[in-house]
């Protein structure tokens, strides 16, 4: 397995082992085979192991992992005849928020989602999932789209945060997300976000104010990154350690907190380690939750989903 993280070093040999006989002549037939199968059984083990105590910082690491399934590794796999539509109808088409129609089910949904991209080329062309101001418009725009034709609404949430640039805060940054945070609550149709890996900042966020908001077991969701954070308090982001752990950011706190409302769990060893496991899983989830919005009217979503973040951090013990 490549890029493994620092605490997951008590696996490294054994990967290593089982990579090495796999690409043994099998001439030993089923000798090989057991012995695969056991060093399997016992990476599966130390893994569980591993994760079952992950600290903050290193939930952070996992959310951030290259190989996690970012959007279009989804929208592949949970929906079918999935068409992008492009552009905000104003200025570009930004490529770090992607969205469009496709099938779940039998079901057509509007599908919205940051994509941070895997090579060096996708990155740079998804700006690591950083929107610019005409991403969050074309999300208003597939919104409004998604509500005139009475589709769902489902959104993928995995950024470090809107982009920072100069030229995106003379375009309008904090309107745009201020926009799309207001439509999301005023929009007449069932709406689910999930937080697929990284929740960062009011980037974040204007893709999030859902009827339902489910996160990985492995996500963070945080108004700002544990860095940024310990930059800010301590002059000093070496300590983003600190930080993760003050912050309150993993899946676990904020279903406490009543911040998210369900965790999907993840295969043992990430998202990252069985991808179309995990897309099975979410694929299954989504179909539930909308299911379960179906009875409510529009106007009865609209109120319940006001009431909802009225009601967020009233009653909580930070």
């Amino acid at each position: 397995m490549e890029n493994l993280l620092d605490f997951e070093e008590p696996v490294m040999a054994l990967e290593s082992k089982l990579e090495e006989l796999r690409h043994l002549d099998d001439g030993e037939g089923v000798n090989i085979i057991e012995e695969i199968a056991r060093l399997q059984g016992k990476i599966e083990r130390q893994l569980q192991s591993i994760y079952a105590k992950l600290t903050p910082w290193q939930k952070v690491q996992v959310a951030r992992h290259p190989q996690r399934p970012h959007f279009l590794d989804y929208m592949s796999s949970i929906a079918d005849d999935f068409l992008l539509l492009s552009g905000d109808r104003a200025f570009a088409d930004d490529q770090a928020i992607l969205g469009g129609v496709g099938s779940l089910k039998g079901r057509s949904c509007m599908f919205i989602g940051m994509e941070k991209g895997k090579t060096v080329n996708t990155r740079l062309k998804h700006n690591f999932g950083m929107a610019r101001p005409e991403g969050y418009r074309k999300a208003v725009r597939l919104m409004r789209m998604a509500e005139r034709f009475s589709l769902p609404v489902v959104t993928l949430v995995d950024t470090p945060g809107a982009y920072p640039g100069v030229g995106a805060e003379e375009r309008g940054q904090a309107e745009a997300i201020a926009r799309a945070v207001s439509t999301g609550l005023e929009v007449r149709t069932p709406f689910v976000t999930v937080i697929i890996g990284e929740g960062g900042s009011g980037g974040a966020i204007a893709l999030a104010s859902a009827d339902r908001v489910l996160m990985l077991s492995n996500a963070v969701y945080s108004l700002i990154s544990p860095e940024g954070c310990a930059t800010i308090l301590w002059r000093d982001a070496s300590r983003a350690v600190q930080a993760a752990e003050a912050l309150r950011l993993t899946a676990q706190d904020l279903i406490t907190l009543k911040v998210v409302d369900r965790i999907i769990e993840e295969p043992v060893g990430g998202a990252h380690r069985k991808p179309d496991a995990m897309a099975e899983s979410l694929k299954h989830t989504l179909i539930e939750e909308l299911e379960k919005l179906d009875a409510s009217e529009g106007h009865d979503l609209v109120e319940r989903r006001h009431e909802k973040y009225l009601h967020i951090g009233a009653a909580a013990h930070l």
